[in-house]
Formats: structure tokens, C-alpha cells, sequence
């Protein structure tokens, strides 16, 4: 697998208890069904890093000039905007703001940003990292002014989701110019029991996977970092983390009382993120993952595609998930204006359901049931599952338990380097 044991470096130290008190009570966000989750777990909720640094009165940030990195999931709990809630704040110099793909303000679509400007709304100056990396990356850095680089972005739980990345380039980068790196802790959406899936082979190292993870790395935000400083980083970043009060490794995102803001247009709800793991690996080919529908990821299908994929997916007894014969019509994306079949899947048991073996086996069963299929030229695949394997095995006529064995040890060896970097039990 490639990944080393030079283990995390002082510098990758965690805001303590003293982040816990002083201005702790946080109203519960003024949702339904926010407000439900708090009340069925007695009240409780959970804080997140900015949270927890804000009621610290921004003390790790004292004395800096700061810029963050985020998009319109970096919110508090009553909605507000992390930077519009620092910039009202004379605690905290916030001098500049970082874009990633869909940019700060999330105005654009998968796969663009939104450029340099300033934010209408603070006048702060908008920078867009989406696209760069390594010595680009850390000149934009520079050119802001800033000291500190702060990450705050919701992720979905899965090595192809591309904001881990983003803040992957930009401790590169922070380490290149000299700038400290702080990440504000969020929730993994669909918690963190396990690593599941396929690990990265670093010969298909793209943006959708830099380095040898978890296909769902069962991690938050803060923990990858100290994972990537530890084992991946050349040169390790100046790395502070700002762990969550409350969060549990079983927690699914509609148990932290927390709102959800989508983090891209087509993730957008818990549910979504929930499968995307294994789903968004029909991206990889010429049947339609969803884009386009209310429900992107859940909603899968084809021009010929018939009852009979649902029935072969049902027969493999898959955990968890039930399949569902279904039509749609994307509006935008593959197939858009034309209607399709395919299936709908219907997670009924989520502490059972398992995102990676489940998008593999509607893998294998579309192939079997459906003479169209086929995967995109450009071997996307590959470069979502981590290597040729995945493909190659469905090809030769692999069933789900033969695919998944084929990445067991890797699996079992990043299980155990996962665990020295975990924050949260």
C-alpha cells in the first residue's frame, strides 16, 4: 500500500478542554429536523471545531492573519457563515478567503469555481484554489498575506469527494510558503466505524484520490489531516486541529443536531451522502448516476435497462438495501430529456448497509442484465476505485465477494495505520 509509520509530529496538536468552555450554549438550529434529533438524544448536540474555537474566543488564531478555506457548509449551527460570523468579530483578523470547486458561495456546477472577486457581502478578498496545487498554490497563500490558513469544509465520507484534497493541496502549499494549517473539525455524515473498500494505488493518483486511502475512509476532516501530515506530507505542515464536542464514531449526520447545507449540488441531502460511496461509481460509466434527478445516487439507470437489474440486485441479498424497478428523466447531465430505466435504492437498515459493496454489486448485476453496458472510455473508473482491479475482476465475470477480496489486505493494512490518527471513539 505505501504508506508509512513516521507517525504524526508534535506540530499536529489538538485545541484542548479549555476549547470546551466559556460561552458553551449554543442554541439547537431552527429546524425540525434538527430540533427532533437534539430531543431524541436528550438535548444533546453536537459542537463543531468552529464552534468550539469561537467560544475559545478565537485564541489559536490570535495575533494572525488568517484566511479560510471554505464553502457554503462552513456554517454555525444557527446557519450563519463562518466568515461572515469572524469577519463581524475584532477577535479574529480574517484577511482573505479561499474557494474550492463549487466556490465559497457555491455557485458553480461539479468541476468549476468561481474565480477571484470580492465577497460582496464582507468585502474580503475572494481567491479561487480550485485547480491549483503545490508552488501555484502556495503563491495565492503569499499574495493573500495571510499567516494562517484555516479549513472548514463538511466532507462526504468518501476518497473521490474532492474537498479532502483540496485541504491536502493546501497544507502542501501552507508548508511551501511558511503558513500554519488549522482545521476546524466536522462530522463524517456517515460516521466512522470502519474503513470500507478499495484502497488508492498511487500509479491512478488524481484529484478524485492523491494518496493510498479508504474508498470510505470512515474519518472526519481532522483526522485525514493528521493522517496526511503523519504519512503522506514530504515536508509535514505547521498542523493544528480543532476537535467537535459530542461526536461518536456510530453517529450519522441526522443524530449530530447539526443543519445540513448541501456540499455540492448533487449531494444533496444525508441520504445522499450515505450511498455516494458506492454509487458515484457509475460515474465511471455509460449509465446514468442520478445528476439530473431530485435524487442523484440514489436513482441509477439507462435507455434499456429493465426490471430485471432490480431483480438481479434483490437476489444478491445485499445488507441493508432494498432495490426498486424505476423511470426518470434527468434534466441535465447523461441521458438528459430522455427517460430511462434503472433502479432506485432504498436503505432500510443503515448501521448494515455497506455504500462500497452495494455500488459493486449493481456494478456486476447491470453488466450481467443489461448488453449496453459499458464503461467510460476514459477509464474513469479506475481512477474513482483506485486502480484497474475493480474493473478487470467485473470483466472476467467477478461476483461482489470475489471483487472484495481482492483489496482485503490493503483494506486490513490502512485499517491499522487509520487507527493511530483517530480522534474520536
Amino acid at each position: 500500500m505505501g504508506v508509512s509509520r513516521r507517525g504524526l509530529l508534535a506540530a499536529g496538536g489538538v485545541l484542548g478542554a479549555a476549547g470546551a468552555t466559556g460561552s458553551a450554549a449554543v442554541a439547537v438550529p431552527g429546524t425540525a429536523a434538527g430540533a427532533s434529533a437534539a430531543a431524541a438524544r436528550g438535548g444533546r448536540r453536537v459542537r463543531t471545531g468552529f464552534e468550539r474555537l469561537a467560544a475559545d474566543g478565537y485564541a489559536a488564531l490570535a495575533g494572525q492573519r488568517v484566511g479560510v478555506v471554505t464553502n457554503p457548509t462552513g456554517v454555525t449551527a444557527e446557519v450563519r457563515h463562518v466568515v461572515d460570523v469572524m469577519h463581524a468579530d475584532d477577535r479574529v483578523r480574517l484577511v482573505a478567503v479561499f474557494g474550492p470547486e463549487h466556490g465559497f458561495r457555491g455557485t458553480a456546477q461539479a468541476g468549476g469555481s468561481e474565480g477571484r472577486y470580492d465577497d460582496p457581502a464582507t468585502g474580503l478578498p475572494v481567491y479561487d484554489t480550485y485547480g491549483r496545487s503545490g508552488r501555484a498554490l502556495a503563491d495565492v497563500f503569499a499574495a493573500a498575506g495571510v499567516d494562517t490558513v484555516v479549513f472548514d469544509v463538511q466532507d462526504a465520507g468518501a476518497r473521490f469527494y474532492t474537498y479532502i484534497w483540496t485541504m491536502y493541496d493546501c497544507m502542501v502549499a501552507a508548508e511551501l510558503a511558511g503558513r500554519r494549517f488549522v482545521v476546524l473539525d466536522r462530522p463524517n455524515p456517515v460516521g466512522g466505524r470502519a474503513a470500507l473498500g478499495p484502497v488508492l494505488d498511487r500509479a491512478y493518483a488524481t484529484f478524485v484520490g492523491r494518496e493510498p486511502i479508504a474508498q470510505v475512509h470512515g474519518m472526519t476532516v481532522a483526522e485525514l489531516a493528521r493522517l496526511f501530515n503523519g504519512e503522506f506530507l514530504a515536508r509535514p505542515v505547521r498542523l493544528e486541529t480543532v476537535r467537535m464536542a459530542g461526536w461518536r464514531r456510530r453517529d450519522l449526520f441526522d443524530a449530530t443536531g447539526l443543519p445540513w447545507v448541501p456540499p455540492s449540488p448533487n449531494v444533496p441531502t444525508p441520504d445522499t451522502a450515505l450511498v455516494y460511496g458506492g454509487t458515484c461509481l457509475f460515474e465511471g460509466t455509460n449509465l446514468s448516476e442520478g445528476r439530473g434527478t431530485t435524487r442523484p445516487f440514489e436513482l441509477l439507470g439507462a435507455e434499456g435497462v429493465d426490471r430485471r437489474w432490480a431483480e438481479a440486485a434483490n437476489a444478491l441479498e445485499l445488507p441493508g438495501v432494498v432495490f426498486r424497478e424505476a423511470y426518470f428523466t434527468p434534466v441535465f447531465s447523461k441521458f438528459q430529456g430522455r427517460t430511462v430505466g434503472g433502479v432506485q435504492l432504498h436503505v432500510h437498515d443503515r448501521a448494515a448497509f455497506d455504500p462500497v459493496r452495494t455500488g459493486i454489486g449493481l456494478l456486476v448485476t447491470a453488466k450481467r442484465t443489461w448488453s449496453g453496458f459499458a464503461w467510460r472510455a476514459d477509464r474513469w473508473i479506475d481512477k474513482l476505485t483506485g486502480s484497474a482491479t475493480v474493473r478487470t475482476l467485473i470483466d472476467a465475470g467477478a461476483g461482489p465477494d470475489e471483487v472484495a477480496a481482492a483489496w482485503a489486505r490493503d483494506l486490513a493494512a490502512f485499517r491499522a495505520v487509520r487507527e493511530e490518527y483517530l480522534l474520536y471513539r
